[in-house]
């Protein structure tokens, strides 16, 4: 039905509101079994001590990771659009200026982007970025605690559980046209 009256037009604050109501809630909703999950992981030799209330860093792997595939889907500025009016709605959310959340959240890419390093895949830089984040290496097997680095078998289960918080934009997109703010 749709393809016979084409897409239905968004600006790119409506696409924002998508974006972040889709990632609050799908990290309000999702991050208990995260902490419960790395609290059981077979993975550590010892329960890691991740609080089912300390969802800001996942929150913020979950944000820089969505940011950074925005400009696989669109072109023309609406990714940058998206990106900045997405800022606006999360600032409030971490007490912050969007200034200062922009440079919380650069400092999050920075942070995937060296720890994944030399590969560019988002989805392995999100479980990297939780590794590290939440300090989980001196609670793996000595061999993984004295090379700092995860698990493989930790690593590709929470690959896994990461892709779960990745906006589908290619469903969104069949439904929706984006266009930059000032074309709607």
């Amino acid at each position: 039905m749709l393809q016979i009256f084409g897409k239905k037009k968004l600006n790119t604050e409506r696409a924002a509101h998508h974006l972040v109501n889709a990632l609050l809630n799908s990290v309000e909703e999702g991050f208990e079994s995260i902490a419960e999950y790395i609290a059981y992981c077979p993975e550590f030799v010892t329960t890691p001590p991740v609080n089912k209330e300390d969802s800001g860093k996942f929150l913020m792997i979950v944000i820089a990771g969505n940011f950074n595939l925005l400009p696989k889907y669109f072109v023309n500025g609406e990714d940058q659009e998206i990106i900045t009016e997405s800022i606006k709605k999360l600032a409030p959310v971490f007490d912050l200026t969007p200034s200062q959340f922009q440079g919380v959240l650069h400092d999050y890419k920075e942070m995937m982007s060296r720890v994944n390093a030399p590969s560019k895949n988002t989805l392995y830089a999100m479980s990297k970025a939780v590794f590290f984040k939440y300090n989980l290496s001196e609670y793996q097997q000595d061999y993984f605690k004295m090379m700092q680095t995860p698990n493989p078998i930790f690593l590709k289960k929470m690959d896994e559980i990461m892709a779960n918080f990745l906006f589908n934009w290619e469903s969104f997109t069949v439904k929706y046209k984006v266009v930059n703010q000032s074309a709607a």
